[in-house]
């Protein structure tokens, strides 16, 4: 029993730990994450703090795991572990059981799980934790106190300083499809060999007040209609596929509501993209000096530079004092969330290729 205990506790804190530094290379996604189960919730007045419950749920994660793995205050932990993980498995449940949300980001990006996998290393997860929860008297440290809080404390300042780090620099581990060395027109195409969605046919009649479904192969023998009446006509999802792109709904529209993304997208040689999540005051100025000293670089060149905002109006309105000249593009705000992890992102591509993107500071 020692062994499987020694067993257990190693491997639930050396995954907690891998899955709080996978998400620590990104906050802002599991925070994008949280809205989107707080929209479905209608809890939208939380939306402003889901960063914040990124970051403490992220460090959280990875301390917890330490403390497992080297056995310290198992009292505790073992409750704490307990409440968290009851409370993944509600999500990934929901996640699963719901439809409503198609992945749980439970290992970001990097690793991107389906709801229904997800599930599933929730409930080993939970087994694995419950076994230690169980025999948490028995389970004691080698390691000295002193020593103990001293490893806690360091990985206390990592996981806080690993995330600011990344939220002012951009991930260390870039796992998002605008990655330097992706061209962006492949991402935007359906994989090779990905699977199609199945689906079928299927009709909804009203007989005597009540509604009956039935597939075109599977009309009742009595079908009839003056007795049957026509509602509708749907196709019925039987099985999901994953012919999906990975970048999606990335639509680049002049201010005149051209959809000019493949001519740019395609456009070879040298280009920048300069992604603005949003312009407050305190931002227009560090803007403006940003595409000045762009201008530097590529006055005698002619090198192209597009603004990609999904406030574009307010940003039009107030980059005419630029000495860049560049044309703003409206895209989807949640399609320059993805691109820019931080406020404001400037990419260099070279024949639709990115070879450089940098927080803009």
């Amino acid at each position: 029993m020692k062994t499987i205990l020694t067993v257990t506790r190693y491997l639930v804190g050396i995954l907690f730990i891998f899955s709080g530094l996978i998400k620590a290379n990104d906050p802002l996604g599991l925070s994008y994450k949280m809205q989107e189960f707080f929209e479905v919730w209608g809890l939208h007045n939380l939306n402003d703090y889901t960063l914040a419950f990124s970051v403490l749920m992220i460090a959280f994660e990875i301390i917890a795991g330490v403390a497992v793995l080297i056995g310290w205050q198992m009292r505790l932990f073992s409750w704490l572990l307990l409440l968290l993980i009851i409370f993944f498995t509600f999500l990934t449940g929901y996640a699963l059981f719901s439809g409503k949300i198609k992945t749980c980001g439970c290992f970001g990006d990097c690793i991107p799980l389906t709801a229904d996998q997800s599930f599933v290393k929730d409930l080993v997860l939970l087994a694995g934790i419950l076994l230690l929860f169980v025999n948490r008297n028995r389970i004691k440290t080698r390691i000295s106190s002193r020593t103990s809080i001293l490893i806690l404390l360091i990985t206390t300042v990592f996981s806080f300083g690993f995330q600011w780090y990344v939220l002012n620099y951009l991930p260390v581990l870039d796992c998002l499809p605008y990655k330097k060395g992706a061209r962006i027109s492949e991402q935007m195409k359906i994989p090779a060999g990905a699977i199609p969605d199945s689906t079928v046919i299927s009709f909804v009649y009203n007989k005597a007040g009540k509604e009956l479904e039935f597939t075109a192969d599977q009309f009742p023998d009595d079908f009839d209609e003056s007795v049957y009446s026509f509602v509708r006509r749907y196709d019925k999802l039987i099985r999901k596929g994953n012919a999906e792109p990975k970048i999606k709904d990335f639509v680049l529209l002049t201010p005149g509501g051209t959809d000019t993304t493949q001519a740019i997208i395609n456009q070879s040689g040298e280009m920048y993209w300069l992604f603005i999540q949003s312009l407050q005051e305190k931002d227009k100025k560090q803007l403006l000096q940003v595409l000045d000293q762009l201008a530097g670089k590529l006055k005698e060149s002619g090198r192209p530079v597009y603004v990609i905002t999904p406030v574009a109006d307010v940003v039009e309105s107030f980059i005419t004092s630029s000495k860049t000249p560049v044309l703003v593009l409206r895209c989807d705000a949640v399609a320059v969330k993805t691109a820019a992890r931080y406020p404001a992102t400037l990419y260099k591509l070279v024949d639709g290729v990115v070879v450089e993107k940098k927080a803009v500071k």
